[in-house]
């Protein structure tokens, strides 16, 4: 009976609200708007290119086996890296019950990232552990990806002197419009869900939940499923919109969007919606957008595809 009381307070609650006026977002001068467009893209270019790991950096990603992993430049391997940067064996690894260990061979290169040289076994923490293990081999770099939402793990290799990191260039984007501006209302449900995603590698991830932005368009009203944990800075939202069709990443796009006020309001702003990493690199584990955020709007906003994209 609490359970039916709580759902229906606050279906009455958000009726009240949808029939109260729908409130502007906080207005921003063009110019300013263009500003700090400007210095957003900046900034993306930044860390895209980034040597140590930006995504247009990246050279290989191998999902691990459980048991033994041999990785080097030896082609009969199933972890193959560049043989000017690696001996034929570097070494193993070995994942066992979710954890992995380095067993590095006698003279493999292998250090870790402050320098010092690998040369015992040791564990390698992934990249959601907090404190990630990253080695260096050559102008490689290497670290343990985990899959978000999954009990997969990769490995993930980058280049630090990869040739197309000096060669990048954004994407065109949609003209900055305060009209792609847009107040979202944030529904909450019940109790957080957990969202089942294909990925790009014909996988399966899963992302937490805990309600909807809401928000008007063209003149309907439209809803997008809010990706987000208790520790959370800001709502992590993947859709796709009719302008994948001819203009932007036939997959969808990204977006970050501020955590809803205490009266339950943000604002989003879809001239920042971008192009997930698998459309720069085939090295990704990119989820696509569920089948509710596919929107029935063509949102004339934000990064388009690359003009040359291979992927």
């Amino acid at each position: 009976m609490k359970t039916n009381l709580r759902t229906a307070l606050l279906a009455a609650a958000l009726a009240a609200c949808s029939d109260a006026p729908w409130p502007d977002p906080p207005p921003v001068d063009p110019g300013t708007l263009t500003a700090e467009h400007d210095e957003w893209r900046a900034n993306r270019q930044r860390s895209l290119t980034n040597p140590n790991a930006g995504v247009i950096s990246w050279a290989g990603l191998w999902e691990l086996e459980e048991g033994a992993n041999r990785f080097g430049s030896d082609p009969s391997l199933a972890i193959v890296l560049p043989g000017e940067d690696s001996p034929p064996v570097a070494g193993t690894l070995h994942l066992e019950g979710g954890q992995v260990r380095l067993e590095p061979a006698e003279g493999s290169g292998l250090t870790l990232d402050a320098g010092d040289p690998v040369i015992a076994p040791m564990p390698l923490l992934d990249d959601r552990s907090g404190n990630t293990t990253i080695l260096a081999l050559g102008s490689l770099g290497l670290r343990i990806h985990a899959e978000r939402g999954t009990d997969r793990l990769w490995l993930r290799v980058w280049d630090t002197d990869a040739p197309r990191v000096a060669a990048f260039e954004l994407p065109p984007y949609f003209g900055v419009s305060n009209e792609w501006r847009v107040t979202a209302r944030f529904d909450p449900y019940d109790e957080p869900r957990t969202v089942p995603l294909a990925d790009v590698t014909g996988g399966m991830v899963s992302n937490e939940a805990p309600g909807d932005l809401v928000f008007r368009a063209d003149g309907s009203e439209h809803r997008l499923i809010a990706f987000a944990t208790a520790t959370s800075r800001s709502y992590f939202v993947t859709l796709w919109d009719s302008t994948g069709i001819a203009d932007t990443y036939q997959g969808g796009r990204y977006m970050r969007v501020p955590l809803a006020d205490d009266e339950g309001w943000t604002t989003i702003d879809f001239n920042r919606a971008y192009n997930p990493p698998c459309v720069f690199t085939p090295y990704s584990v990119c989820s696509l957008p569920p089948r509710e955020n596919r929107l029935a709007l063509a949102v004339t906003a934000g990064e388009k595809r690359p003009l040359d994209a291979p992927y």
